[in-house]
Formats: C-alpha cells, structure tokens, sequence
C-alpha cells in the first residue's frame, strides 16, 4: 500500500503528533546533539551550504548533516560561537551561539525505499530543524532529569505545530541579508532562545536559532570553503 509520508518540517520521520513519531523524533535530535558527521557528508551535497556572513569573526565548526535512506544529504548546519551543550556544568544562560540550518529544496518524490511518496520540502522544514535543534541544547531551570524526556516530546510536538503554521500568530517577520540582498524570514522567541526561518535564492531554505546572540543583526552567505568550518 502506498502512503504519503510527510517530510515538509522533519524529513522522513513524519508528523510528530504520534507517540511513535515523537520518540523517533526525540531520537534524532539526540543523535545530531552528540555525533558528527565530519566534512564527508557536507561534500556529498549537492545545494550550497549557508553560514553567518563575514560580519561573524568568532569561531566556526560543522554539525551535522542529515541523509536519506539512499544516502542523499537532505540538510545540515553550521555552528557559529560557542558550542551549544547540555553538560551540567555548562552556564546556559551565558552561552552565545548561532546555528544556521540549511535545507535542500526538494519536490514531491518517492521514498527511496519505494513504499510512498515524500512531500516537498519548504520553509516548515527550515523552522522544524531549527525548532528542534534548539530544544537538544535546552534544559530548563531546577526540572528533573527524570523529567526531561517527557519535557522534550511535549516541546517537540509544539515545535512542529509552531512550524506548520508560520502566518500564525506566534511567529514575526524579520528582513535579513542573504549573501548581501535582504530577504524575509519568520521569527519567533522563547525563554530558551530564538528560532527564524527562510529561503535563499539559489533554491534551498534556511533556518537558524541561537542564543545570546541577538538575531536581529545577521546575515547569511554561501559557505565559500565549507572545509574552513572543520575542526
């Protein structure tokens, strides 16, 4: 039987509104929070990656990068400041960081396993990766470990919400240079930390969130060397 499997915000993990996708969900972003892909899977891609532009001296460093069943880079992200974590030791409310998520833009295809057919992507998927990104770097004050799991398929279920509505009231609009030329993106904020998403011109969607940054005074540019970003 063929079915139609949402990527539109989260790739081939479908819509979270299910237990079984909030837990695949929540296992994802704890992959992409400690694990790197290394510079190989930035070099098999086949759209231009994006970082902040050369406004942004501070220190640079790949993330991740995430694939299709085939093997496809679907998207990935570039950190820019500190490096966001979860150690407890860390004083979250001093971390200054921005990281900026870039996202193939894709049509309507087949699965590459051929039992359904995957929506396009759009700026939704920029504001889920984005979204969820900045809930693997967030641990609110004085809750329990304990807690956190169930903290985190709550947060992760409003995240994409959030991101399939982005006309919706929660969300603002912001102009900000994209390799010189402003652009609009949807931008919200939370106590944890801000979270914006667009479309650049050569065909791929952005997405961003930081914090202890302020979002209001970046730009992004096409990441000339990517290899430069490794450490």
């Amino acid at each position: 039987m063929e079915t139609t499997r949402r990527v539109g915000a989260q790739g081939a993990l479908g819509d979270p509104s299910t237990s079984d996708n909030v837990e695949a969900g929540r296992t994802a972003q704890e992959e992409v929070s400690g694990s790197r892909r290394g510079l190989d899977g930035y070099l098999l891609a086949d759209f231009p990656w994006y970082g902040l532009d050369e406004a942004f001296t501070g220190p640079r460093r790949l993330m991740h990068v995430g694939a299709a069943a085939d093997g496809t880079v679907e998207h990935g992200s570039t950190g820019h400041g500190d490096e966001p974590t979860l150690r407890a030791e860390a004083e979250h409310h001093k971390q200054r960081f921005t990281v900026v998520v870039t996202v193939a833009s894709r049509p309507v295809r087949r699965s590459a396993d051929g039992t359904g057919v995957l929506e396009a992507t759009s700026v939704s998927s920029a504001a889920w990766l984005a979204g969820s990104g900045l809930l693997t770097c967030t641990w609110p004050p004085q809750m329990e470990r304990a807690l956190r799991d169930d903290w985190l398929d709550q947060q992760t279920t409003i995240a994409w919400e959030l991101a399939d509505d982005l006309d919706g009231p929660d969300w603002s609009k912001l102009s900000l240079p994209v390799d010189g030329v402003p652009m609009g993106f949807h931008y919200r904020e939370s106590e944890y930390g801000w979270v914006l998403a667009g479309s650049a011109r050569d065909g791929v969607h952005i997405g961003a969130y930081g914090r202890g940054m302020s979002a209001y005074g970046l730009g992004f540019s096409v990441v000339k060397d990517i290899a430069a970003y490794e450490h």
